[in-house]
């Protein structure tokens, strides 16, 4: 089992840490920074840079994290929020991503959820420093408030469509 853990958290976190490296560089395939913050402008949401800089950020560190089997609980909650408002913004696209469906984003912050509740295995920097096991009600609280915290950052910082709309058309008048 402990194998198995290692392999599920190396590889879903440098995943996660991958997309958020993609949102503010040029690797991984990345656009930059600016690339990034007009993603998110397409995509609805205020804040251009400094959106694309927290989710990016959240990605990274939550992933490496999660890599590393460190604060596991911690940053398979930053996974799960960060990876929730992916998962709002490819909603109207239906579930499969062949379609650019919310699939990859859903299978995220499922896979945060079991890393929270199966713990990051012996092979962990959790258990080398003595943190593991996680108390329980630690573990089921931020299995419901990561996804929740991404539900509320999406409330807070995405724009309705009418904006969006006056938006674009001042921007094309300029």
């Amino acid at each position: 089992m402990d194998t198995g853990l290692l392999v599920l958290r190396t590889v879903v976190g440098l995943l996660i840490a991958g997309h958020g490296v993609q949102k503010v560089s040029f690797r991984l395939g990345g656009s930059g920074l600016a690339g990034g913050a007009e993603e998110f402008r397409r995509d609805g949401f205020r804040g251009g840079r400094l959106t694309a800089l927290a989710a990016g950020g959240s990605q990274l560190g939550a992933g490496l994290f999660l890599a590393a089997g460190l604060l596991t609980p911690l940053a398979a909650m930053a996974a799960m929020g960060v990876m929730t408002v992916a998962s709002t913004v490819k909603w109207p696209k239906g579930l499969w991503v062949q379609n650019d469906g919310y699939e990859y984003p859903l299978v995220l912050v499922v896979l945060g959820a079991v890393l929270a509740l199966t713990g990051p295995g012996r092979w962990s920097l959790d258990q080398a420093l003595g943190l593991s096991p996680w108390p329980r009600w630690l573990t089921l609280a931020v299995i419901v408030a990561g996804p929740a915290g991404g539900l509320l950052t999406r409330a807070a910082l995405h724009r309705p469509a009418a904006v969006q709309g006056g938006a674009r058309r001042a921007r094309a008048a300029d």
